[in-house]
């Protein structure tokens, strides 16, 4: 009877995956060199390797939108893809958005139209917006509703996010 540890058994001719190799993140506008695990999500490169927690884990599965953030202008779920896959790509999390001390438009209009209660979800909320308003496929209220419909708001902010993300694309397309 063969054992496991034998020659020709299938368990020992299995290729060895790498520990880790080096992946290089345009994030924020800064290049950052690192040594990831092939398997790492972005998510999990920014929050543990990076710092950046603003970007938030909710689900860790795609269904709740709370990691939502930018690549080249246009929105992802950061929990569902590899950090290995976004290289050479500008990645724009939640902490990128504001120009020094005056908060990107979206940013402000959260505050002022009061587009959040617990927050949890608010990085995510605001990176769809930008995105949503980027990538020019909402015509009219229904389109934004149904486009920002996979980013999930527990506390039910819902009526003040929609009137941000209908007042950014106002101000930015003239719907």
């Amino acid at each position: 009877m063969n054992s496991e540890n034998e020659p020709g058994n299938a368990v020992s001719q299995r290729p060895t995956l790498p520990d880790s190799r080096p992946v290089t993140l345009r994030v924020n506008g800064t290049t950052h060199h690192l040594q990831l695990a092939p398997w790492t999500s972005l998510l999990d490169a920014l929050r543990e390797h990076l710092h950046l927690t603003g970007t938030k884990k909710g689900c860790d599965h795609g269904q709740c939108g709370a990691c939502t953030l930018l690549v080249d202008g246009k929105r992802i779920n950061s929990c569902l893809t590899l950090a290995v896959m976004q290289q050479d790509k500008a990645i724009t999390t939640v902490e990128g958005l504001a120009q020094g001390d005056e908060l990107h438009p979206v940013q402000q209009a959260f505050i002022d139209h009061d587009a959040f209660q617990c927050g949890y979800c608010t990085p995510g909320q605001i990176c769809s917006v930008i995105g949503l308003v980027n990538e020019g496929q909402a015509k009219t209220l229904d389109d934004i509703k149904d486009l920002m419909s996979g980013n999930v708001c527990r506390c039910g902010a819902y009526a003040n996010i929609i009137q941000v993300a209908r007042e950014a694309l106002e101000r930015n397309t003239g719907l």
